[in-house]
């Protein structure tokens, strides 16, 4: 699993909850541009993308890993529910959406969806 957002405290938070529940946390990235190149070397099943960033925005990046690599799996977490945000994300491929601030509970849900989604419907 890959963890990509520009806030220490959330990637901190998100690397906390994931490894408590027994995931493997393979890396984590702070920008669009490490976070591809990341994605590109370590192949990740998933991906927790935070969709405002330096550099490349969220957005972007899911519509590039989903070009080159289609089969990892991306949920993308925001503080934002904007309508055109969540259907961009959807668009473009995301498997799930997050809203800020989140619990255990509900990144664990939102994981579960994210992964049980199959290819066709995402």
């Amino acid at each position: 699993m890959l963890i990509v957002d520009d806030n220490d405290t959330t990637r901190a938070m998100l690397r906390a909850i994931l490894r408590t529940e027994g995931l493997n946390v393979i890396g984590e990235a702070r920008d669009g541009d490490t976070a591809i190149e990341l994605v590109r070397k370590q192949r990740p099943g998933l991906v927790c993308l935070d969709v405002m960033m330096p550099s490349i925005g969220g957005i972007e990046v899911l519509t590039r890993i989903k070009t080159e690599q289609p089969d990892i799996r991306v949920l993308m977490i925001s503080g934002s529910t904007d309508r055109d945000t969540v259907k961009a994300a959807i668009d473009g491929g995301a498997n799930g959406y997050l809203v800020k601030p989140f619990n255990s509970a509900r990144v664990m849900a939102a994981i579960g969806v994210a992964l049980s989604r199959s290819r066709s419907s995402s």
